[in-house]
């Protein structure tokens, strides 16, 4: 395949990036496409999934009918799945697998985003608890029922791995399962993601992109709900600055474009970050395959220690003045309580279950029945929740 500017991907691609051709394959055996790699598979199956269309109706701050313009699952990953391909770009990775990862990784997510987490964490407490990144592995490798030779979407090796350990090493050695979530570790038996290692430098550009997408997005969306002001930015590090460099430069810009103006410059600046830190690691690590990046002690993505701490600044800013807000406040409660009602209606009756579901939990011990249940709420959207809790709850529906 020939790129635009004349060069074949495998021409472009670095010695310690993801070779789809070298890759360990799929737990479940089958013959390789004659005009897609094994991660452009992959990344189309996941665009093809149930659990990806539901994204859509998936939110993080703001519940689904807040308004058209806060971000929801689907339009984050969308954000994230192109800085990671733009990043992978300029360091000479696989793309495809980059961006496959970017859009699989909200994928365990439950409705109404951390608030709707939470409280089905403590719900599934006697039961092993949950955790949305053990739940997205179980969606791509068991929940999604779409093929007719196997269960999941059958993704390559190199795609579960990063997925499952993208923020880095999950346990500390070989054969340690301790202190893993108990998705991860079912999956684990099946088959060895190496959890103790470093991902792929695909994965960890996913997790940062992650990062810089939903600071920025964040920002924008406290704005445009009024939960702060644009003065009160004002000696946030990064933000600050770059809000008043852009006032300085256009006098009396209207704030719809002063938000938009000032976003895209702070993700230039924390891509550039990026890109300046990684070079310096790769520049000392001098990795030479995929093999030696997992080997190493520390990421090899990464922003630079001022950057870290200028996120670390946001993100508490953040927590203050936007997670916390009253109005988001009582959001969350509402959601806590949809979420915690639903689980133990449906645990203790599972007759009320649809019937698809109901026969994935008969007969089940009482663990397993909590999960087939966590199963079924984590995948519903932030409005089939609501209406499917009027529905059980509600004596005149």
């Amino acid at each position: 395949m020939i790129a635009a500017n004349g060069f074949t991907a495998a021409e472009r691609r670095a010695a310690y990036a993801t070779d789809p051709s070298a890759g360990r394959g799929r737990l479940h055996g089958e013959s390789e496409s004659p005009t897609r790699s094994a991660f452009q598979r992959d990344r189309d199956r996941i665009i093809h999934s149930g659990a990806f269309r539901r994204l859509q109706y998936k939110t993080q701050v703001f519940v689904y009918h807040e308004g058209d313009h806060y971000r929801t699952r689907l339009t984050h990953s969308l954000e994230v799945a192109q800085i990671a391909r733009s990043l992978s770009r300029v360091l000479g990775l696989d793309e495809d697998l980059a961006e496959a990862l970017a859009l699989a990784h909200d994928l365990g997510h439950t409705p109404f985003g951390h608030a709707g987490e939470e409280a089905l964490d403590a719900a599934m407490a006697p039961f092993g608890g949950f955790d949305h990144n053990g739940q997205a592995l179980r969606i791509v490798t068991r929940l999604e029922a779409r093929y007719a030779d196997f269960d999941g979407l059958n993704l390559t090796w190199e795609t579960l791995e990063g997925l499952a350990k993208h923020n880095g090493p999950l346990v500390p050695a070989a054969g340690l399962v301790d202190g893993l979530a108990w998705a991860l570790k079912e999956y684990q038996e099946a088959q060895d993601l190496e959890l103790h290692t470093q991902p792929g430098m695909e994965a960890q550009v996913a997790a940062l992109a992650d990062d810089i997408a939903y600071n920025t997005h964040d920002v924008d969306d406290g704005l445009r709900a009024g939960l702060f002001g644009v003065d009160d930015l004002g000696d946030v590090p990064l933000v600050g600055p770059v809000f008043r460099e852009v006032a300085g430069r256009y006098p009396g810009l209207d704030q719809p474009r002063l938000i938009h103006e000032s976003t895209r410059r702070m993700i230039d600046r924390l891509v550039e970050d990026l890109l300046a830190e990684t070079g310096r690691r790769l520049e000392e690590a001098r990795p030479s395959s995929v093999d030696e990046v997992r080997a190493q002690p520390r990421p090899m993505v990464a922003m630079s220690a001022e950057m870290q701490a200028a996120n670390a600044a946001l993100k508490s800013f953040l927590f203050d003045r936007m997670y916390r807000h009253y109005r988001v406040n009582r959001m969350t409660s509402k959601a806590r309580r949809v979420v915690g009602e639903l689980f133990r209606l449906l645990h203790a009756e599972p007759e009320c279950l649809p019937t698809r579901w109901r026969v994935k939990a008969d007969g089940l011990s009482t663990i397993a029945r909590a999960r087939v249940v966590g199963d079924y709420i984590a995948g519903m959207t932030d409005r089939y929740a609501i209406d499917e809790h009027r529905r059980l709850f509600d004596l005149y529906e």
